[in-house]
Parts: C-alpha cells; structure tokens; sequence
C-alpha cells in the first residue's frame, strides 16, 4: 500500500499529523471524510503520483493516528477552519506555498474552508459527495434529515459514542476485499478506538455550530471561493435526490465550477479509482493564475 510513499507524524503546531507523502510535481493534498482515514486514498494517491503530481494525504486532526485535541464546549477545536489551518501548515512544512486540494465527505468541508479562508494558497479545489454545510443545513427538510439523521445525532452528547463503542464494526461496516486489506485494518484500527470515535463525533457537533457559522458569514459576507472547482458525485449516493443540479448549489458558492457523477458508492476512492483519478488529473492540468504551483526546494516530511 503507498509504493513509493514516505509515512511520517508531523508537528503542525496544535497537533501532529499522521501523513503519507509521495511522487513530484505540483502538489496536491488529498483529504479523507469519515470515518475513514489518509489510507482510503491507497489506489488514487500512487495513480495520481504516476501522472506527475506530488500528493500529500493526511489524516484530519481527531481521525486515524493524528492528535485528538481536548474538546470544549462549541467544539471549535474541531472546527473545519482547525483542520484547514492544519493542512495550510503541513503543506507549508513540507515546502509547498500553493497546492490544490481535493476533498471527500468530511474533507470536502475541510478543503472548502481551506479555499475560502486561504486563496492565495489554493490553486484549484475539488469536492466529492457534498455542498457546504451552511448550504445543506439552509436547505435541510424532512427528506434531508430522514437520509441524514446520523447529522443530528452525532452531535448528541454521549450516546453517540455508546451506540459506536458497543459495536464499531455493526455500525460502520466495512468489507476488506472493496476496500483492500490494510486500508481496512487501518480504518477498523481507527473504529475500535474510543479517542477516535469520540473526535470524529466532535467533527460533527463542530459541524451544527462554528462550521455553519462560518459559511453563513462568508454567504452574508459575499465572500466566494475563486479558483477552479470540480464537483463530483457518486451515483448511487443521494446528492442528485437531495439536491437536483449539486453544481447550480455550488455555483452559489464558487466563481467557476464544472461538475460531473461518478459511476460509484459514497467510497469513490475505493470503488472507482481509476475513474476519479482520471477526473482530477484531467481538471488539475487546468491552467491556473498565479504563477507556479509548487515550490522546487520542497522539503520531505519531518
């Protein structure tokens, strides 16, 4: 798994990061969603790495084997602006000053506060099974909260964890023949632990409070995300059914979008890696403004 690839911990200030490092070129930094950790991107990361790019996939704070910070009470350590702070100084760290990022699920909020937050860092954004928080929680109905109850349950206090903790593999699935052994054995590793579990549950509570705080003032504000976007949905997932045209949603939010389904589940980078792979190379050979995209001097991880 990750031929090729350096793991390393990285101490991004508040915490350290967990990060599998590899290939050259312009940089892109791949961001896993839950409950999934950096290895959900074991069969894109080396594909994207043949195609000319350096590719950084860590796990989020609170996921995997990265620090879980102490929470408070509105969860702001688990803010997406947290986590989008961390990825800016992890790929600052390892030499890079402008990367693209792509985003799945959870990550996909991740990489949207990262663009919105920081444009001058981020050269081209893609987003995977997902609109912005504020917007699904603006556009939230009784279909919406049928399909996505775990939302409003995850931010419960305690019982969520109960309910993961009595059994983590009932709960949250997961076959090691789709999705490869050892990404497997990491993300159960990542499901059994009561630390991780309890974070990922706080990147949710995070998610009803400070993160749709923070795009209802960048929606108040006008403030919109300026690079080239991509969006991309599964097909047998239920963004078409919730949202109709999901890249019209996203048109709302970014000044140039394109979009386009993936014949897949919600794990599009287990279930059809070649075909999303295809996809982001295709949008990041994108002409971008700005001037280059990665630094030479880029240092390894440390």
């Amino acid at each position: 798994m990750f031929e090729g690839f350096q793991e390393a911990m990285v101490d991004v200030g508040a915490v350290r990061v967990r990060v599998r490092s590899g290939g050259a070129g312009p940089p892109v930094v791949l961001l896993h969603g839950h409950p999934r950790t950096h290895t959900t991107w074991h069969r894109v990361a080396p594909l994207l790495a043949a195609a000319g790019h350096s590719v950084v996939c860590p796990d989020l704070r609170g996921y995997g084997q990265s620090t879980k910070p102490p929470t408070t009470s509105d969860h702001a350590p688990y803010a997406k602006r947290a986590m989008a702070g961390d990825v800016l100084r992890l790929m600052r760290q390892l030499g890079y000053e402008r990367f693209a990022v792509v985003g799945h699920d959870r990550g996909s909020y991740v990489a949207t506060r990262l663009a919105l937050d920081t444009p001058d860092a981020v050269t081209q954004l893609v987003v995977m099974d997902s609109v912005p928080i504020g917007e699904a929680l603006a556009r939230a109905d009784a279909t919406f909260a049928t399909a996505w109850w775990h939302w409003f349950f995850f931010a419960q206090p305690e019982k969520p964890e109960r309910a993961i903790l009595t059994d983590p593999d009932a709960w949250y699935g997961g076959d090691p023949g789709r999705m490869g052994a050892e990404n497997h054995a990491d993300y159960r590793a990542a499901i059994h632990d009561p630390a991780t579990v309890h974070a990922m549950l706080e990147d949710y509570r995070a998610g009803l409070g400070v993160d749709r705080a923070a795009d209802d003032a960048d929606r108040a504000a006008g403030r919109r995300i300026g690079c080239p976007t991509l969006v991309l949905w599964s097909t047998r997932d239920d963004m078409q059914q919730l949202y109709g045209d999901v890249v019209a949603v996203w048109r709302n939010w970014a000044e140039d979008v394109r979009g386009a389904p993936v014949e897949s589940g919600h794990h599009m980078a287990e279930d059809a890696p070649v075909e999303l792979t295809e996809k982001i190379v295709e949008f990041l050979a994108t002409p971008v403004s700005g001037g280059d995209r990665f630094r030479s001097d880029a240092a390894g991880p440390g």
